[in-house]
């Protein structure tokens, strides 16, 4: 157990000057009740509004699993447990979830760690195999709960729930209005911390009407209009992403893809790259319409309808968030039916105006992470000084376990690699190459 850090440090630590009043009021109403639930959109710092109470009341002599955090997807997962490092707390954490190897939860579960983040089926899984000890579990979050059951996790949730006998604090999330609780969470009388209906007039919603069935012109002639601003292309199909891309790739527009078809090796390197502007664009299933760390955009587009209103719901989420504005294009064709839950508008007229700019980044890969004590500073240092790179040609900075990624200038993306690669960071001796889009 390292030193443990009190809030100010970890808020220090993460670069936060101060909690926004969601989590002043998340963090109250945990410290003080036993049922909460917390409605919040995607991307307003849910995450951090759980954890910093969770961790004030961890005891650093237990050496045993204390909280529970349970998510939809390993994406979630991957990011808490992320972010629980970030915070440099001293506590140890770890995600267990499918695709993962079994001998690494082993590994993990020879020390404990006091904060366990996992999806339904590997912890349900963990428990009917008797894996881990839960008599010193006391708080259990059910984070974007809704997704959960949605998704069919419910049998594994209620076995999870009638497995912890020591639970004294329940922790509901999520980014949706008018949830309805299920019967098995047993909340008696929850404190509601409900953050929703103060977002929804920042949301600007604009039909797009498209004379032909397949939209691809029209498509074209948005990303025209929109420019060099980020944004989700939302597809109900992997099939219509792989068709959107080839269409984006004709006119040399840059692009990310982001779907429940792909790798998860291949998805987390989507993400880091439209993260870091490499690509502003992101062709995506409802995957992404929640529980991925990606910041606020200025934009998204339904380039098929959803089917149902909650869908609508979580793709609009990732835009106009924390009192930021943001649109919500609809592309429809004529022939379309016109869901009751999307409000009607005219349609958009566009004139004339070129295709987006290529992006000015290019992200590297590098072979050596935060086990090979490397920091984002050693990084850093290492494309300044061997690269001779300019403090603007050197973007955001990602650091995991083993490896680490850097945005470059894409100019100056050969040349940093020849000067940089099969050189020492701290101990390590480290390859650096570029990763390039996937091939959808």
């Amino acid at each position: 157990m390292g030193v443990l850090k009190t809030e100010e440090e970890i808020l220090s630590k993460l670069r936060i000057e101060e909690l926004n009043p969601m989590q002043v009021a998340a963090k109250d109403a945990i410290l003080s009740d036993s049922e909460i639930l917390l409605l919040s959109p995607t991307g307003t710092g849910k995450t951090l509004a759980f954890l910093l109470p969770i961790i004030a009341e961890l005891n650093p002599d237990l050496l045993k699993i204390q909280a529970l955090i349970i998510v939809p997807s390993r994406e979630l997962a991957i990011q808490i447990e992320q972010v629980i490092r970030e915070m440099g707390s001293g506590y140890k954490a770890n995600a267990f979830y499918g695709g993962r190897s079994g001998s690494k939860d082993k590994f993990d579960l020879n020390h404990p760690p006091a904060i366990l983040v996992g999806t339904p089926g590997r912890i349900a899984s963990h428990m009917y195999r008797e894996t881990f000890d839960l008599s010193e579990i006391k708080t259990l979050v059910l984070d974007e709960f809704d997704k959960s059951l949605e998704i069919g996790f419910d049998d594994e949730m209620i076995e999870i729930l009638e497995a912890l006998p020591a639970v004294k604090t329940k922790i509901l999330t999520s980014a949706t209005y008018g949830v309805e609780i299920p019967d098995f969470v047993e909340f008696e009388s929850p404190v509601e911390v409900n953050f929703l209906t103060e977002e929804k007039q920042q949301l600007e919603i604009k039909l797009i009407e498209s004379p032909t069935k397949d939209k691809d012109d029209s498509l074209i002639q948005l990303l025209c209009h929109v420019g060099n601003h980020p944004g989700i292309i939302f597809c109900n199909f992997k099939e219509t992403i792989a068709q959107v891309i080839d269409l984006l790739r004709s006119r040399s527009i840059s692009h990310g893809c982001f779907h429940g078809g792909m790798e998860q090796r291949d998805r987390e390197r989507a993400l880091i790259q439209f993260r870091n502007g490499t690509h502003q664009l992101l062709v995506a299933t409802d995957l992404a319409s929640r529980g991925i760390d990606i910041p606020d955009l200025n934009f998204i587009l339904h380039f098929q309808l959803p089917h149902r209103e909650e869908e609508f719901t979580h793709r609009n989420g990732r835009t106009a968030r924390m009192h930021a504005s943001g649109t919500a294009y609809v592309l429809k064709s004529k022939t379309e039916k016109w869901p009751d839950f999307i409000p009607r508008s005219e349609p958009m007229q566009f004139g004339s105006a070129d295709l987006p700019s290529p992006s000015k980044w290019k992200t590297l890969f590098i072979s050596g992470g935060r086990k090979d004590k490397i920091s984002k500073g050693d990084i850093a240092g290492l494309f300044f000084k061997q690269a001779k790179l300019g403090k603007d040609e050197v973007g955001i900075i990602e650091l995991k376990t083993d490896c680490a990624f850097v945005a470059v200038a894409a100019s100056k993306a050969n040349e940093a690699i020849r000067l940089t690669t099969n050189t020492r960071l701290k101990k390590k001796k480290v390859r650096i190459s570029v990763i390039e889009s996937l091939k959808q």
